[in-house]
């Protein structure tokens, strides 16, 4: 394929990514790095979809530098009020041009961190897309998350026909790990192994991770594009709408919910209880409770609450028994941190990653369940059954959301490598696929806002407490 000559002009994408002129001034565009910010008199090839035979591009099929996706969509506009200014982002799709000749390029695909429904999937269709779409035939994945750049076995060749049934399979067939983020020798790899193009699939860790990988990259001035995918089954990656995973977990989060409230239903004074995923947000336990409608109560990082007193858990729980004999309650992993006793010399530790590792909430409050029954209703019958269902859930197959979902984003983050754009996430916004800055994702957070409506169809739902109102008074631990 013959490079086009580099001509300013409306179909040179290395010359109109960084703004967007005639744009009314409500919208901002932000600037998406590309490989012209550092490398100068970059060839630009035709787009080999133009001959792909299951490809007949026409009129608005390859995506305008002038494309973009706002970001906030809702505005009040009473008492004439004007809408505010929103970001947004360039959206996600083929190019007219490609700054990269598909013979030449050389891919590496990474898992890291820990699993999650949906990861075989996406790199499943990396692998098909970049095969199939642009003709690439040097795709290799690399083992063992970051260290495997540079640490332990060479990278594997993956083609369409190894990776054919990968989307049937939980986990990663890469394999993962947490850790080894060593920049010097993970960039020393890329060079010696000629990777000019690199998928990492991770979630906030890695993508803070892939802003380093993109910074020294760019320092260098290598012909090297990178790409975050976000994973993170929690959903707490901040400006996409969702993480590819999540409506897995939420369906099988129904499961063990389904399973506790039959426990708990057959049981005198039966409660279930039920811990899911969710260390700094709890977006798994809020939309699991709303599909379910056997949670009495769901208790959420992003929602304090405490055990004793008026307007308490405890208080709460009692009367869900005397009115229906049974009880179930949700709790996500980062709940009740503050509340789960730990000694003056215990230090919170962290994992490989750098996140702190939280005490189980689930077995305390099962012990806090017990004691306050034995103190305050000696002599009748209780149970509580405990389920914990986070390593089921994060092994499972991407269910056909998500699947769907690791598809589109698998081939939006090939179309952006593809025409020269690097240092991105490929994500849904508005429902809409856009490329972010990297470094925008990584410094994002998604939590549940417990005053808007999605909060509270949950409390109406289940009808418990708002234990923010009556958090002065009651104790927070056990009395």
């Amino acid at each position: 394929m013959d490079p086009i000559p580099t001509t300013p002009g409306e179909d040179n994408p290395s010359h109109l990514h960084p703004t967007t002129p005639s744009t009314p001034s409500t919208i901002t565009p932000v600037p998406l790095p590309h490989l012209s910010d550092h490398l100068s008199n970059l060839a630009y090839y035709p787009n080999p979809l133009d001959s792909n035979p299951n490809y007949h591009p026409s009129d608005g099929f390859y995506i305008s530098p002038h494309d973009v996706i706002q970001s906030h969509i809702l505005h009040d506009l009473s008492a004439g009020a004007a809408a505010a200014a929103s970001p947004a982002y360039h959206r996600a799709g083929p190019r007219r041009q490609i700054h990269f000749q598909p013979s030449e390029v050389v891919a590496a695909i990474v898992t890291c961190g820990g699993l999650c429904p949906g990861l075989n999937t996406v790199i499943r269709e990396l692998v098909v897309g970049l095969w199939e779409l642009y003709g690439v035939r040097r795709i290799y994945g690399v083992t063992a998350g970051y260290r495997g750049f540079y640490d332990g076995e060479a990278p594997v060749k993956l083609d369409p026909k190894m990776v054919n049934d990968w989307h049937k399979k939980g986990g990663t067939s890469l394999v993962t790990s947490r850790g080894g983020f060593d920049l010097g020798r993970i960039v020393d790899a890329i060079v010696d192994r000629e990777f000019n193009q690199i998928y990492v699939i991770g979630g906030d860790g890695t993508m803070r991770g892939a802003v380093k990988i993109f910074n020294e990259i760019r320092r260098r001035k290598l012909h090297v594009s990178i790409t975050g995918i976000p994973k993170t089954v929690d959903n707490d990656i901040g400006v996409i709408d969702r993480s590819f995973g999540f409506h897995t977990a939420v369906e099988m989060a129904q499961q063990a919910i389904n399973a506790a409230h039959v426990e708990a239903e057959s049981a005198v004074n039966g409660i279930g209880l039920v811990k899911l995923m969710g260390r700094s947000t709890g977006h798994i336990a809020l939309y699991a409770t709303l599909s379910s409608r056997d949670v009495d109560c769901c208790l959420i990082p992003e929602d304090p609450f405490y055990l004793y007193g008026e307007g308490g858990l405890f208080e709460f729980l009692y009367k869900c028994l005397k009115q229906n004999g049974h009880a179930v309650i949700v709790v996500a992993e980062g709940a009740g941190q503050d509340m789960i006793p730990r000694s003056p010399a215990q230090k919170v530790e962290r994992d490989e990653s750098g996140n702190p590792v939280f005490l189980d909430v689930g077995p305390w409050l099962k012990s806090e369940l017990k004691s306050w029954w034995d103190r305050d209703h000696a002599g009748e019958l209780f149970t509580v059954k405990y389920i914990d269902p986070t390593y089921m859930i994060r092994a499972v197959p991407a269910n056909a959301t998500d699947s769907l979902y690791c598809t589109l984003v698998a081939h939006s983050a090939i179309h952006g490598v593809m025409a020269g754009y690097t240092g991105f996430v490929s994500g849904p916004i508005n429902g809409n696929y856009a490329y972010i800055p990297v470094q925008e994702v990584a410094e994002a957070k998604s939590v549940v806002n417990t005053k808007d409506h999605t909060w509270a169809w949950v409390r109406s739902v289940t009808s418990q407490p708002d234990f923010g109102k009556n958090s002065g008074r009651g104790s927070f631990g056990s009395v």
